[in-house]
């Protein structure tokens, strides 16, 4: 889809997606999600888009985008760790069963990258070379391959505050996770990004890092939760570009959210400062950038599912409430 066929579709975009109808709404920075009496959970993606702990806009078809390649990764991966998934009722929406979440949120990194406070690019200018347990050489530049993949993880801020960088003794040390369920996470992360590095490489392009949630089931399983791959909780770079941009200095060629922190970070500080309103035309061109990373990760063309009404009222009559 270009810009102006976007553009004539531009009031297609789910800002919220309360339902009073169901049960047990818990509204995150993203997703909407109804904990039902079955043990399911309604996870409904909206259009918000999230950084720097804070909603920044809502960008058209965004939640449509992160539920169909977060399915299709899924289906990529369900031969190495089962995951939540119970069914698709609408192109927004997916119903999973409901786990106990781990309070750890797994990253796994492959390149010196980041804007965040908690990237290891960000870590490693502020002259850090111990972090996450992993020490890393001097002499690294912006976006240069790592030694070795690592994996950096962070405390789970459930009410709405900070991320903050742990390491494994740490996550040992506080009663987290217990020593298996460290291990189990561990190589299930690092055998998930393998997975996708290898079927990203085949679509040419370079799956830079990413981040996972797990939860546990009723028998104490771990299970996989809330998205897997998408251009919310990774980091993509065209492959074909990467190495002159890198020896230019230049930033690599990428579509994920990085577009907008990027305009965000250009100006203001967006840990101190107001969030400025972010031009419509910005918004669109996000949109395009989420639609393309669709297409291009998956190999599927972005056909938008019609509307009579809103998204929202789309939503209700798939999950088979009234309007």
């Amino acid at each position: 889809m270009d810009i102006e066929a976007l553009r004539a579709l531009a009031g297609q975009v789910l800002a919220d997606a309360t339902i009073a109808e169901l049960p047990n709404h818990y509204r995150g920075k993203v997703r909407d999600n109804y904990d039902l009496a079955d043990g399911s959970r309604i996870i409904i993606a909206s259009d918000r888009i999230s950084a720097f702990d804070r909603i920044l806009a809502a960008i058209p078809f965004k939640g449509e985008v992160l539920t169909q390649t977060a399915r299709y990764w899924f289906e990529q991966t369900a031969d190495i760790c089962p995951n939540h998934v119970i069914a698709y009722p609408d192109p927004n929406v997916v119903i999973g069963r409901r786990l106990d979440i781990l309070p750890v949120e797994i990253v796994v990194r492959d390149y010196l990258a980041g804007t965040t406070a908690t990237s290891v690019l960000t870590l490693y200018q502020a002259g850090q070379r111990e972090m996450y347990g992993v020490r890393l050489p001097d002499g690294l530049k912006p976006n240069q391959r790592l030694p070795q993949p690592i994996i950096t993880p962070t405390s789970k801020a459930f009410d709405g505050g900070h991320d903050e960088p742990l390491t494994p003794d740490m996550i040992l040390d506080q009663g987290l996770l217990t020593a298996n369920q460290w291990r189990t996470l561990s190589d299930y992360a690092f055998a998930l990004f393998a997975r996708g590095q290898k079927l990203a490489a085949e679509r040419g392009l370079i799956l830079v890092d990413t981040k996972y949630e797990f939860g546990t089931a009723p028998d104490g399983s771990i299970v996989l939760a809330d998205e897997i791959h998408t251009p919310d909780s990774s980091r993509y770079w065209r492959a074909a570009s990467y190495a002159e941009r890198f020896a230019r200095g230049d930033r690599p060629e990428s579509f994920d959210k990085d577009f907008v922190r990027n305009w965000v970070v250009a100006r203001c500080d967006p840990y101190k400062d107001p969030i400025p309103e972010i031009p419509a035309d910005v918004i669109l061109a996000t949109a395009a950038v989420y639609v393309e990373a669709f297409e291009t990760i998956t190999g599927q063309t972005f056909v938008p599912k019609a509307v009579d009404g809103t998204v929202l009222d789309r939503i209700r009559r798939n999950l088979g409430i009234g309007a």
